[in-house]
């Protein structure tokens, strides 16, 4: 006994100590996992294999979220152009009319266009405020405010020819300035069945009060997009489907030997003076020319854009 080092009256228990607790995972492992999903969405269900083919096959098609910007506020000043510019359905949101102004025949006009339209805000503002607005223009005491354009994305004019079931036509432009010209393309791209037309962010015309004039107010049904880089647009269209088509004096085909016509295709028109610049003309799948027996240098941005129009929607017809 001498030997035992163990106290004689301790009490040896055989019940367990205290355990490490799971932390809650045995209780998650009895948690259920939620509903089953569908079929679709099930990896090697039959229908999982359809959505897949699907989505693949909508994949190359562009989405019509996207918008590319508003343009600036324009203003058209003088009595014949206000008149004229409410007569043809320019957009309008405001007619500044000068206190004490002479009312002559222009003027009622004006202002009963203005009335009848309905939604421009009719106000009257002194000549100094006319004359810091206008900068100084000689604005006869009229002043109409155009509001700023909203352009489409240049993925718009596809999403919306594919929406239609039909095969894209759209027009591009390098280096075209004159609004008048951008206004008589959107007429003829309206006239002949197109789905709208690109313009560059910069050194380009835009959709202002002389564009909307000259469309003769096909604007309104036909959309205008605006890109940052020309030449990463129609790369993005020929990426798409679309053919690329350049008008240039100097190509070897003609109009009439182009069998893209009636496909998805991109009409790009070149400035009057400069054509297509280098890097929009190395870009486009084909240049043509429009043949001319007369021996014409050029021709007019608008008139060339309805010639090639009138021979694609020809050929599609």
């Amino acid at each position: 006994m001498a030997g035992n080092s163990q106290p004689r009256n301790r009490r040896v228990s055989g019940k367990k100590g205290a355990q490490v607790g799971s932390g809650g995972n045995r209780r998650r492992g009895l948690e259920g996992k939620g509903p089953t999903p569908p079929a679709s969405a099930r990896k090697g269900h039959v229908k999982n294999r359809i959505a897949n083919a699907k989505a693949k096959q909508q994949a190359g098609r562009p989405q019509r979220a996207r918008r590319g910007g508003k343009g600036s506020t324009d203003m058209v000043v003088g009595r014949n152009p206000v008149f004229e510019a409410l007569r043809d359905g320019v957009p309008a949101t405001q007619l500044l009319l000068q206190q004490h102004i002479d009312n002559d025949d222009r003027v009622r006009d004006a202002l009963k266009l203005a009335s009848d339209r309905g939604g421009i805000h009719l106000m009257e503002a002194p000549k100094a405020e006319l004359d810091r607005i206008t900068g100084g223009l000689n604005h006869q005491g009229l002043v109409l405010q155009i509001p700023a354009y909203e352009y489409a994305h240049p993925d718009d004019l596809v999403a919306a020819a594919l929406d239609e079931g039909e095969q894209p036509l759209i027009v591009a432009l390098d280096g075209v300035t004159d609004p008048r010209n951008l206004g008589a393309i959107v007429r003829s791209v309206s006239a002949f069945g197109g789905h709208g037309v690109v313009v560059p962010e910069r050194r380009a015309a835009g959709m202002n009060a002389g564009a909307w004039k000259s469309s003769a107010g096909t604007a309104a049904r036909t959309p205008v997009a605006r890109c940052t880089n020309l030449t990463r647009t129609l790369e993005a269209y020929k990426k798409a489907g679309l053919t690329v088509v350049g008008l240039a004096a100097d190509a070897d085909m003609d109009i009439s030997e182009v069998a893209a016509l009636d496909g998805p295709l991109v009409i790009v028109m070149g400035s009057e003076g400069k054509g297509l610049s280098r890097l929009v003309g190395e870009t486009c799948d084909l240049r043509v020319r429009i043949p001319m027996p007369g021996g014409a240098e050029s021709l007019n941005a608008g008139v060339a854009t309805g010639i090639v129009l009138y021979e694609t929607a020809r050929r599609r017809a």
